[in-house]
Order: C-alpha cells, then sequence, then structure tokens
C-alpha cells in the first residue's frame, strides 16, 4: 500500500493493476521535472504548451488543441536545427504517472549530458541494452509472445497491457508521426482500441524507456475520484478506498502531557488567623 500521506493524496479510491489507471488530466507532474531545469515555457493561442531546453535539442509539447489525441510528444535532436534523433508520445488517456516517470528520468539525462539522453540503443552494452526496458515487465510475470514475424511482445498477466518492439527496418518519420514506431506500449484487448497508448521510436535512450517499464510495473495502485471514472477502466479495475491514516500512537511524553491538562488546579490555601502562646491577647475563657 502506498506511504504517501492522505492529505496529499489527490484521489479518494486506489486503482490496481495501475495499467488500469488513466490520465488525470493534469499537466503539471509532467512538466515540472523538466520547468525545475530551468527550461523555458510558452504556450501558443489555442493553449497547448511547449518547454524547450536551454540548448534547443530537447522539446516538449503538451497538446491538448493538437491535431490528434498524442497529448505529450518529447522530441531529442544531435543539431537543434536538424530533425529529431528520437521521439516519444503519450496519448491523451495515458496516466500521468508514467509520464512524469519518463520526463523525470529525461530530467536526470539531461543533467548528465548528451551521452545520456541521446544514448543510441545498443544490444549487448550493459547501460544500453534495449532489454532494460522488457526487463522490469519480465520481473512481474509479464508473458512473451509472437504476434506475428516483426513483432515481439510481453503482455501482462491480466491480458490487459502490451508492449510491443518491432523488428526490421522503420521509416524514422513514420515513426515520429504514427503509432508505427519500434516500441508500442498499450493497455486493452485490442491495440487498434486501446485505454491508453504510448510509443518510442527507434533511438530512444533504454534507459528512458525503462522509467516508463518500471513505473508501468510497479505494483502499488494509483490514486483516482470514484466518480471520474474517464481516470481509470472501470469495467476492469479493481478499487479500494482510501482511508484516513490512523492517529500516531502516543508517546510516554505524550501521555504524561495529557494527564497534566486534567489534573485539577491546586486550591489556594485558606487565610486563617493563627495564635500563637506569645499573643498579647487571649482567647476568651482562657487565663491570661
Amino acid at each position: 500500500m502506498p506511504h504517501d500521506d492522505h492529505d496529499t493524496i489527490d484521489g479518494d479510491v486506489y486503482v490496481s493493476p495501475r495499467h488500469l489507471a488513466r490520465s488525470t488530466a493534469v499537466s503539471d507532474p509532467g512538466l515540472d521535472p523538466l520547468r525545475d531545469l530551468g527550461w523555458d515555457l510558452h504556450h501558443d493561442h489555442l493553449g497547448n504548451a511547449y518547454l524547450t531546453a536551454p540548448d534547443g535539442k530537447v522539446r516538449l509539447g503538451y497538446l491538448p488543441e493538437g491535431d490528434d489525441d498524442g497529448l505529450w510528444r518529447i522530441n531529442a535532436y544531435k543539431d537543434a536545427f536538424g530533425p529529431p534523433a528520437w521521439g516519444v508520445c503519450f496519448n491523451d488517456s495515458a496516466p500521468t504517472e508514467f509520464v512524469t516517470a519518463f520526463t523525470t528520468a529525461l530530467a536526470e539525462a539531461y543533467r548528465q549530458g548528451p551521452d545520456r539522453y541521446l544514448a543510441r540503443p545498443l544490444a549487448g552494452s550493459t547501460d544500453r541494452d534495449p532489454f532494460q526496458a522488457v526487463d522490469p515487465l519480465i520481473n512481474r510475470g509479464w508473458c512473451f509472445d509472437r504476434p506475428d514475424l516483426r513483432t515481439f511482445a510481453i503482455t501482462a498477466p491480466d491480458g490487459l497491457a502490451t508492449l510491443e518492439y518491432t523488428t526490421g527496418d522503420l521509416d524514422p518519420a513514420i515513426e515520429l508521426e504514427t503509432r508505427d514506431a519500434r516500441w508500442h506500449l498499450w493497455a486493452g484487448t485490442s491495440s487498434a482500441r486501446p485505454y491508453w497508448y504510448a510509443t518510442a521510436s527507434t533511438d530512444t535512450p533504454a534507459a528512458l524507456l525503462r522509467a516508463v517499464t518500471e513505473a508501468v510495473a510497479d505494483p502499488a495502485p494509483l490514486p483516482r475520484w470514484r466518480d471520474d471514472t474517464s481516470s481509470y477502466v472501470k469495467d476492469h479495475a479493481q478499487t479500494s478506498p482510501i482511508h484516513p491514516p490512523s492517529p500516531p500512537t502516543p508517546t510516554p511524553l505524550d501521555v504524561r502531557r495529557a494527564a497534566a491538562s486534567r489534573r485539577p488546579a491546586a486550591l489556594p490555601a485558606a487565610s486563617v488567623p493563627r495564635w500563637s502562646t506569645t499573643s498579647r491577647h487571649a482567647l476568651p475563657g482562657q487565663r491570661r
């Protein structure tokens, strides 16, 4: 169960498995890792947002008013004025947490320089092997499949999410502009009508792809609002209520303080005249 503080959880139910969640329709979590690096943010007249790295070699578009359902489009460039070296797309239903996992990893790669954020996958390499992207899913029981001669697939245990890898030569422009990319991650029973999808082109760094598949494979559920049925797959997802946390167990010091606060204040001593044997005046009936 997640360890988030209840006051910070944006939802009233947990959704599992997390690949059956959908977008929260809040862009800030996905944008913030790159905004925190000081990247330039601007908007067009339609309300689309664009983030650009200081050197112009990585660009993100958040496109709610775009030409298709590609809500998040992230491209990296060897030359700021040349074609993209790689491109990633998350559609408008993709869980925001998966986008955030990618942009967080991208921010870290950008800090380390172009050797990291432009690192092409390389089979057999210790840190660039494309198998890195598959490994987190295998470790969570996802199963290999071969839907056709050109495609390797690995599918979630419930059969409702799949990562596909297409072999052979692909047209770079088609990879960037359509869903016919090297990597295709989607949820549902049919790739033609997915609950959500994400794509990545051939040269997308394996470490960035792994950040996404680690987020997908994480067994922790995701918070959503029960009434917002567009934010999860209602017919298949399991939901459980988010309960407020139990009050913390009081410490011995807390117990003593509580007891002290309940103890009645001592009454002041009554003012009573006291007579001594040396008094000049005796009580009535008393011999002097």
